[in-house]
């Protein structure tokens, strides 16, 4: 399940629409659960307990890390994971962090 800022929710051909353009996807799941159930291509796998630390981190940092550019504030993001739960939780961490 997906959740995006402005919308609770997106599809999944939503989602491959919203790629098309600069959106920054954001798999929240375990590392073992995308090595067991696969990645969605062009997605940063940041685990859920790891996330409030990814987004506060130094942008060289990030990159470093993630082998990708980190996110301003205002950039379009959307976060998934297996059912929605920790999607949402994912989406009210970075709100609370300032993301728009």
């Amino acid at each position: 399940s997906l959740c995006a800022g402005g919308a609770p929710s997106v599809s999944y051909q939503e989602l491959k629409d919203l790629k098309k353009s600069s959106v920054l996807h954001i798999d929240v799941r375990e590392r073992w659960e995308i090595d067991r159930f696969g990645k969605i291509p062009e997605s940063i796998n940041i685990p859920l307990g790891e996330l409030v630390e990814a987004l506060q981190m130094d942008p060289t940092e990030f990159k470093e890390h993630y082998k990708q550019k980190m996110p301003s504030k205002s950039d379009p993001v959307v976060f998934s994971c297996m059912a929605g739960t920790r999607s949402k939780q994912a989406l009210g961490f970075a709100m609370s962090l300032g993301f728009s």
